[in-house]
């Protein structure tokens, strides 16, 4: 294992423990960072590493979705005036997602796969909620695999329409036939609802499915977590034990004070999905970020649906800082409630990276550039037409920066974009194969 010297450009590290480097080298050596610092040439590690120039870069952790319905990225866009959540369920979950196969739920995956790390997103949660059948979930795995990504594949049954109901009994087949693979860049953990209004009781969070997890040592996300139906059930979830460190709540938008207070003080995570929360208008519309601040819980964030939203992890950051920074600003006048505090740049920069990782039971494993901690990661060309001059990185990375600014993204040491292009993509071809699967899923659906 030769290694990977990246010298001379600008560090973000984004570990409190690790400091940010104006001018940096990261070492990496098999699937995991070495060293960070000021200049490593002289370390042991570094005699036979590859040296890769990064000046003029910027070298930052990789983006952590915390949440994406990965299965639909083939029809991405084909509502994106969708006018509300019911809309979105009938039209996408009752209708399109029926006709799937198990090859349109990997060529789906696989797209959104690719098309996150072409964004500079190296761990993906994949929220596949169209497990109709064993063969089904097998393919959205495999196609983690292929990809390279670093996968966590939540599976969940479908809302609606014909399925083999081998789900939840499957997960213990999954995680025995899957956990771990691709040499441990795959992990399985448990998605539910958090009521049972829109698909019935099988499908919410509770002491059955609790259990579940609990016996096969699975994390839990909860998706639809909205209101006083879902604060309702998290004060129940509470009562029973059932939150925790291991437990993600999704969304979590006009959710009631003491249903805060029972996450917070229970140590549960939280996904927000900014885009998908306003645009769609989840609820109250408004991305939950203030109060599960206050509740002293820092959230990850999340793509959600490609059907109505974009799927990189800029528009998320960029997003959630306008929203959070026009309602404090709106705070101030007049309203009688209590000012949020304004967000920075960093802040979200540490909710895409850091915190999505801990949000997802990866806190100790990627989300950050340190010793120890998997080379997933990214590098940034800040001197771009839309980057330079290179004045304030973090600055440039949430709101200066795009997919086409980055040049290497790399997961577990291994290199899956260089010099701005995907790596063993033909992309001909994928375009080919997920244009015929959009097709015959048309055409099935009428």
């Amino acid at each position: 294992m030769s290694g990977t010297l990246l010298t001379g450009g600008t560090v973000v590290t984004m570990d409190p423990e690790v400091e940010d480097l104006e001018r940096g080298d990261v070492l990496v050596r098999g699937d995991r960072i070495v060293a960070v610092g000021a200049d490593l040439g002289a370390h042991p590690d570094a005699a036979e590493a590859a040296v890769v120039d990064t000046s003029g870069r910027i070298v930052a952790p990789g983006f952590v979705d915390t949440h994406r319905h990965a299965w639909q990225a083939q029809m991405r866009r084909g509502i994106p005036d969708v006018s509300d959540l019911g809309s979105y369920v009938m039209s996408t979950l009752g209708e399109v997602a029926p006709r799937y196969t198990p090859h349109d739920m990997y060529v789906g995956t696989r797209l959104a796969a690719l098309t996150a790390l072409d964004a500079g997103i190296t761990t993906m949660l994949d929220f596949s909620h169209n497990s109709r059948t064993s063969a089904h979930s097998d393919a959205a795995i495999r196609a983690l695999a292929d990809t390279g990504i670093r996968g966590v594949h939540a599976s969940m049954g479908p809302h609606f329409g014909v399925w083999d109901h081998q789900w939840p009994g499957d997960l213990e087949r999954l995680c025995t036939v899957h956990q771990g693979a691709a040499d441990g860049l795959v992990t399985i953990r448990l998605a539910a609802l958090a009521t049972d209004e829109v698909a019935g009781p099988g499908l919410a969070y509770g002491n059955k499915l609790a259990a579940v997890a609990r016996d096969l040592g699975l994390g839990v996300s909860v998706d639809a977590v909205f209101g006083t139906p879902s604060s309702r059930a998290i004060l129940g979830w509470a009562e029973a034990d059932l939150l925790g460190p291991g437990v993600c709540l999704i969304h979590a938008t006009g959710l009631t004070p003491p249903a805060w207070r029972a996450v917070g003080e229970s140590g549960t995570t939280v996904s927000l999905a900014p885009s998908s929360e306003a645009q769609i208008g989840l609820e109250s519309a408004v991305p939950a970020v203030d109060e599960a601040l206050a509740a002293g819980i820092r959230p990850g964030l999340s793509i959600d649906v490609e059907v109505a939203v974009a799927g990189d992890m800029f528009t998320q950051m960029r997003t959630l800082l306008a929203i959070q920074r026009m309602r404090a600003v709106r705070g101030a006048y007049g309203s009688g409630r209590p000012v949020p505090d304004r967000i920075t740049t960093r802040d979200v920069l540490d909710f895409a990276t850091r915190q999505g990782a801990r949000t997802i039971g990866l806190g100790e494993v990627t989300g950050a550039l340190s010793p120890g901690r998997q080379a997933d990661l990214i590098v940034v060309d800040a001197g771009d037409v839309n980057t330079m001059p290179l004045n304030d990185a973090v600055g440039t990375l949430v709101l200066g920066a795009d997919a086409r600014n980055i040049e290497t993204v790399m997961v577990a040491g291994g290199i899956r974009k260089a010099h701005g292009r995907l790596v063993g993509v033909d992309v001909d071809v994928l375009r080919e194969e997920v244009t015929a699967s959009r097709d015959r899923i048309v055409a099935a659906s009428g």
